[in-house]
């Protein structure tokens, strides 16, 4: 019976995130383009080259804080509406956590009412990476820093335009830079 519940409870949340995911995507109907987007962040932000962060686990254990260590070394999850970015609206780009990897930018991110920050698009596609996770049932796409391998959520193909795509991201995973003006 709790299995029930639980798949009920599932469903329902996911059929929810799909509806906001298509009202957001009626109503932006002027997204910016990766190109765009690029153009948009410091230039001391970017890398030309993605080279990997290799440390031993005791190392990311002091370095991180325990839910950071959690969610990007143990791919675990921070609850939906309770991080600091879910609901953030400043200017500047997202960086990861761990690393400082710039990953996405403000220009992209929407509102998907799943109770975690998402976005359209990452600032580059070669600073992210993606695996198949079939963890819990479930067919998913999880999305890991290309730098550091750091957990950061998952995308999905049910975002607005211009690439239909949600990723949606822990907040825990993210430190924010805000644009220099």
């Amino acid at each position: 019976m709790k299995n029930l519940h639980w798949f009920l409870f599932s469903a329902f949340f996911l059929i929810s995130a799909c509806n906001q995911a298509q009202q957001v995507t009626d109503k932006n109907t002027s997204l910016k383009t990766t190109t765009e987007i690029g153009a948009t962040l410091a230039p001391e932000l970017l890398v030309d080259e993605v080279v990997k962060v290799e440390k031993p686990e005791e190392e990311w254990k002091t370095e991180l804080t325990k839910e950071e260590y959690y969610v990007l070394r143990e791919k675990g999850t921070e609850r939906s509406f309770t991080g600091d970015l879910w609901d953030h609206k400043g200017e500047g780009t997202y960086v990861c956590a761990a690393c400082e990897l710039p990953l996405f930018s403000s220009v992209t991110k929407f509102k998907s009412g799943t109770g975690w920050p998402s976005y359209y698009a990452p600032v580059d596609e070669k600073y992210v990476a993606t695996l198949e996770d079939k963890k819990h049932g479930w067919n998913r796409v999880e999305v890991l820093c290309a730098r550091c391998d750091g957990h950061l959520g998952h995308v999905f193909e049910d975002g607005p335009a211009p690439t239909g795509l949600r990723y949606c991201i822990n907040s825990v995973s993210l430190d924010f830079v805000p644009s220099v003006k």
